[in-house]
């Protein structure tokens, strides 16, 4: 077991050539700011995305919104002399993410494409267009990064503050590895959108202001006067912009009626418009009378939605469930005692993992766990919920 102890060391950031990705938001504002302030001049860069041609003009929210982010990106950038680049990732966006999206959605599944962009685009297709050239990538995740010796062989680990003047020396050096980690802040900890990036994608990350609470980085850019300071947080999947989750589905998928039953008498009680525009666990939006109502089941051969009346009905509770298709981040596997979260929430979940086949291990939570759905990532932490190991998708 590795020394419960965190100790922080020195790392020359000055001849690393490092790549900044501007959102417009407060937090990537920030991100260049910590940078500059020591003295770096790195360079900015924005990604565009979209969806395709036709839906990216519809109603002209995608459209508003990107030109609202980039004109944010460009004062920031300008504001401390940095380079700013425009880098064309709606293709790539198309082809792997919303392809993703609507294959598991059409499906009956309950995707994130939030996690998938991270590991497809920002860390993925931007590497492949521009990141290649940087040593390091700089994001306004809220995530912070350790090292340590094989976990195996003992030893002390090695912080990796976002403080950037303040830290370990990045990547492997023998048998030392990499870890995500959470960060201070539960509510914005983002390390369950990075469950599923690559080893070598957290070698070149870089999270400046991950050690940092929300309300240090909105202070931070009062302060500093960033033209980004009290902009809102985008809601919602990233870069869908003003677009809702249910018109982003429907612009792809459409609409396809049919019925919502009452799980325990079997009682039509109205219509659905796309099984796809429904989650296992979902408790708003139904739309039906004599609620609260909760989705608990689908079936999607019959296109049949099956809900329950009354509050946190136990049909709606998992306790035992499998995952599949493990992906470990820098190739260390879980410990049996864990804790784990199904969605973007501040609680960790304490539970035990059984393994089965390769890649594939039986959940068993130490209480019920609320709609969880087959689809959904299950993030598996230390039982410190420290330590981010990585995620499964879920089979039930």
């Amino acid at each position: 077991m590795y020394s419960l102890i965190r100790t922080f060391a020195p790392m020359k950031l000055d001849d690393k050539r490092i790549a900044v990705l501007l959102s417009g938001g407060v937090d990537s504002s920030v991100v260049l700011y910590e940078l500059v302030r020591q003295g770096l001049q790195p360079d900015c860069f924005y990604i565009k995305i979209g969806p395709d041609d036709d839906a990216s003009t519809k109603d002209g929210g995608w459209d508003c919104s990107m030109e609202e982010d980039l004109e944010m990106a460009t004062a920031v950038s300008g504001k401390y002399g940095c380079r700013l680049e425009v880098v064309d990732c709606h293709r790539d966006y198309w082809d792997q993410v919303t392809r993703y999206t609507m294959d598991k959605v059409r499906a009956g599944l309950t995707p994130n494409p939030d996690v998938m962009c991270n590991r497809l685009i920002k860390f993925g297709a931007f590497h492949e267009k521009r990141g290649h050239s940087y040593d390091l990538i700089a994001t306004g995740h809220y995530a912070t990064t350790e090292t340590s010796p094989d976990p195996s062989q003992g030893g002390e680990c090695l912080a990796e503050n976002g403080d950037t003047s303040n830290t370990s020396p990045l990547g492997r050096t023998g048998e030392v590895l990499k870890w995500l980690c959470t960060s201070p802040d539960p509510v914005k900890d983002q390390t369950d959108f990075l469950a599923q990036i690559y080893d070598w994608q957290l070698q070149k990350a870089l999270f400046p202001i991950g050690h940092l609470m929300k309300d240090e980085v909105r202070q931070i850019a009062e302060r500093e006067h960033l033209v980004s300071a009290r902009r809102k947080d985008s809601q919602g999947i990233c870069f869908l912009g003003k677009l809702n989750y249910n018109d982003y589905i429907r612009r792809y998928l459409g609409e396809l009626p049919g019925d919502v039953v009452e799980l325990e008498t079997g009682r039509i009680i109205g219509r659905h418009r796309g099984h796809w525009f429904h989650t296992i666990g979902q408790r708003k939006g139904m739309g039906f009378g004599g609620g609260p109502w909760f989705v608990v089941k689908k079936d999607i051969d019959s296109n049949i939605i099956y809900v329950s009346h009354g509050y946190d009905p136990q049909t709606a509770y998992k306790q035992d469930f499998p995952i599949h298709g493990f992906h470990s981040i820098n190739g260390q596997l879980p410990p049996a005692e864990v804790t784990l979260k199904i969605r973007h929430t501040p609680e960790f979940l304490p539970a035990r993992l059984e393994a089965t086949t390769e890649g594939a291990y039986m959940v068993h939570a130490e209480a019920p766990i609320h709609g969880v759905a087959p689809g959904q990532f299950c993030v598996i932490y230390d039982s410190r919920h420290h330590r981010c190991y990585g995620s499964g998708e879920i089979t039930v």
